[in-house]
């Protein structure tokens, strides 16, 4: 996080499931989730400003982002996180928030999330208020299921419906994390998430053990045993349904990627890669289809 006096700039990192388990519906309405969420190095840039009481927003696109995705803005996720802080805590200044995007916009990489958090966080040290992450958490789990997450930062388990998260690095020192390269993909369609909910169905199930085996993985920064286990309860009927975003796997796969998975609800996909020099590689071969290569980050 940068600040320079009322001017606040911050990181709002991308980030994928490594693990997807749907586990069913809850009473609420909701699903209830376990996955392996890992940030990446792909980020939007959050500039916060202080104003006399408005919370204005603007938006700027980067490679690959097409801006007409965006929903109005009484809906943006980083427009109701900053006027969710002004009426819990009684903040009299407003902000003026200006998003560079380079996240692809509803492509299960949680943009919107990363952005909402990065306010939460942006706006908490601004306004001077003084919040524990965990505060800081439960603001972002009134948002969105990938808010605490992101909000929390770093490699975590995510489990409920997104409120209940626990880091896998808790006492690990930077320097021991060696994380993963991975290549991100992305066909330029878009999947609603709340069709994707209503198109899955129960029944498939991860191997036994995996959960446990992939916490270790990325604790050791074993991608090609890591890649062995991918697992998201969601991805057959992304697949099934946008043959696009099947596609763009397949591209993956053929150009060399360790394992392929679809990321959140998608339509993003992501690839395990060896290495820097693998990662590029694997660009390479991708043949006019959107994607980056990023590196994970593990810890806070």
């Amino acid at each position: 996080m940068d600040t320079t006096g009322s001017v606040i700039t911050v990181e709002a990192l991308a980030k994928v499931n490594l693990t997807l388990e749907v586990l069913g519906k809850r009473p609420d309405g909701y699903h209830a989730l376990r996955s392996v969420v890992m940030p990446v190095s792909l980020a939007d840039t959050v500039t916060l400003s202080r104003t006399g009481g408005l919370v204005a927003l603007s938006v700027s696109a980067g490679e690959g982002v097409n801006l007409t995705h965006l929903g109005p803005v009484e809906r943006n996720l980083a427009v109701r996180a900053a006027r969710l802080m002004q009426t819990r805590y009684r903040v009299g200044a407003g902000a003026r928030i200006h998003i560079h995007k380079r996240i692809p916009i509803g492509g299960g990489l949680g943009g919107g999330s990363a952005d909402a958090a990065a306010v939460i966080r942006g706006l908490n040290s601004l306004w001077g208020l003084g919040l524990p992450r965990g505060e800081m958490m439960e603001l972002g789990a009134e948002l969105g299921s990938d808010v605490p997450a992101l909000a929390h930062g770093g490699a975590v388990l995510m489990e409920g419906r997104g409120e209940y998260v626990t880091g896998l690095f808790e006492g690990v020192a930077a320097e021991d994390c060696k994380g993963f390269w991975l290549v991100i993909a992305n066909p330029g369609v878009m999947c609603p998430t709340g069709e994707v909910f209503k198109r899955w169905k129960p029944g498939l199930t991860p191997a036994p053990h995996f959960l446990h085996n992939m916490r270790s993985f990325v604790r050791g920064g074993q991608a090609e045993a890591a890649a062995g286990i991918l697992f998201n309860g969601l991805q057959v009927g992304v697949f099934e349904r946008y043959p696009e975003v099947a596609g763009a796997a397949a591209r993956l796969r053929s150009a060399g990627c360790l394992g392929c998975l679809l990321s959140g609800s998608g339509a993003s996909v992501f690839g395990l890669v060896r290495d820097e020099a693998h990662g590029q590689e694997v660009l390479c071969g991708l043949d006019g289809l959107w994607g980056v290569l990023v590196r994970t980050c593990p810890v806070v």
